[in-house]
């Protein structure tokens, strides 16, 4: 129990890099450095709200989005590589009604590695069954043999990105604490963007609506994933 705990402190005080150094992905990685006839098709697939559906100023729908342009940053690194990115997110949805999926709708494309990115609408149920339903999905997929990613909230305008008791903030360190506790990938885009702020920079130049990143907000997100995997 002692060597858990140790663990988890670790992880929270630097984040994703334990998991990059600790090589989760390496199997995926493996598998995308294979040319044929030796590869095979690699899947991964991304979970969640409006955010990595490709929403930008609603209704608007594009392919600007982090899964897009992650697909295109890995092909860059892995040319030979036959990659599936596959969005099972849907707009306007929280983690309980994406809990409800999982076995329908998401393992059944036999994910790699699947992300999950739902904060900004779990804003709505509250931390309690946020908690709850992060766990259902994350235990499923584990279960289900597929490497699970977490991913912080991108931002919302409404909040003070640098404020520590942000309802965004709090979801932000739930998701860090479920990584942690159980050994799985995070991708921190909420402190990717605080220190876009922390830089200077109007973190405004990032979204196309309140709660919508633009492309140059999205290019944040994949940029994060990339360097995740180890790739960059």
């Amino acid at each position: 129990m002692l060597v858990r705990h140790l663990f988890v402190i670790c992880f929270l005080c630097v984040g994703h890099i334990v998991f990059s150094q600790s090589h989760y992905c390496d199997s995926v990685l493996s598998e995308l450095h294979k040319q044929w006839p030796n590869n095979r098709t690699v899947n991964f697939v991304f979970h969640g709200h409006s955010v990595p559906s490709g929403y930008g100023r609603t209704p608007d729908v594009t392919l600007l989005s982090y899964p897009h342009q992650f697909h295109r940053l890995l092909k860059d690194h892995f040319p030979y590589a036959v990659v599936n990115v596959i969005t099972t997110a849907i707009g306007g949805e929280q983690a309980e009604q994406g809990a409800l999926r999982m076995k329908r709708e998401v393992l059944c494309h036999r994910p790699d590695v699947l992300f999950i990115d739902y904060a900004l609408n779990d804003r709505y149920i509250g931390l309690e069954r946020t908690e709850k339903a992060w766990r259902n999905m994350i235990e499923e997929a584990l279960t289900a043999g597929c490497k699970v990613v977490l991913l912080t909230p991108t931002p919302d305008t409404s909040e003070d990105l640098l404020n520590p008791d942000a309802l965004l903030g709090k979801h932000a360190n739930l998701i860090r604490r479920l990584a942690g506790e159980y050994r799985i990938g995070l991708v921190d885009s909420y402190r990717a963007f605080q220190q876009l702020v922390r830089n200077g920079e109007d973190i405004n130049g990032y979204m196309s609506q309140n709660n919508h990143p633009n492309e140059k907000g999205h290019a944040v997100v994949a940029g994060e994933l990339i360097k995740y995997l180890g790739v960059e």
